[in-house]
């Protein structure tokens, strides 16, 4: 193994022993008791794979709080399986059917690479990203990539998601019957901003100086904002 590899790898070990040593101690009844009782998650996070996003970090949430599903995007694939066996549909039953969260928020960001691939395009051999991608396509603009494309860009495909959302059976049964609640949120990393999706207003306000984190109805509203803003 080359120095490099194995200075980095040493860095990851330090972290976990660090983990157990500090860390955990702290926490340990909290660890315990959600072995015991089981988790319970209110709210379902879905997510770009991005490393600049840190869920527990942005919503100031801890072990037990979140049930987190993250992909290429923060995308959500169609219920009908035209993407074959997919594990963020796994992720959205199981959530929502066996945890019974509260709440749904899709989380996109700015600076999206998923985005700017879209445009862009990938290498030959990323087969399955090239097919990943594709679930973007009704949210892009006719226009070259600029920084303002990227950014609606990034925003309409948030709402993209959230309309899919509403095909999958339990999610527009839980939301119909006032159980379930769904969010968009654009995360504007230079800035330490969120902005949420106010379907009502059909557009995003930075949480700021919102009202809310983000609020319903959805389904044709949703389609009316991704085209208004086309």
């Amino acid at each position: 193994m080359s120095p490099h590899i194995s200075d980095h790898n040493d860095g990851l070990l330090q972290r976990l022993q660090q983990f157990h040593a500090d860390y955990f101690p702290l926490h340990q009844q909290r660890f315990q008791d959600l072995v015991a009782e089981g988790q319970h998650p209110k709210t379902l996070f879905i997510g770009c794979s991005d490393s600049r996003i840190v869920p527990y970090l942005l919503t100031g949430t801890g072990p037990g709080e979140l049930f987190i599903v993250r992909n290429v995007g923060a995308l959500v694939p169609p219920y009908d399986g035209s993407h074959g066996l997919h594990g963020t549909t796994a992720g959205i039953e199981f959530a929502v059917l066996q945890l019974k969260v509260r709440q749904i928020i899709v989380c996109g960001h700015s600076h999206c690479g998923a985005i700017r691939a879209a445009y862009e395009g990938v290498p030959d051999e990323a087969k399955a990203l090239q097919s990943w991608l594709t679930l973007i396509d009704e949210a892009l603009l006719p226009v070259q990539p600029c920084a303002e494309a990227l950014l609606r860009t990034e925003q309409r495909s948030i709402v993209l998601q959230l309309e899919r959302l509403m095909d999958y059976p339990m999610v527009g049964r839980a939301v119909a019957a006032g159980e379930l609640t769904l969010h968009g949120w654009h995360y504007v990393i230079e800035d330490g901003d969120v902005h949420v999706f106010d379907a009502r207003r059909g557009e995003f306000i930075p949480a700021s100086v919102a009202t809310h984190i983000g609020a319903g109805p959805y389904g044709g509203i949703i389609q009316h904002h991704l085209q208004e803003k086309s």
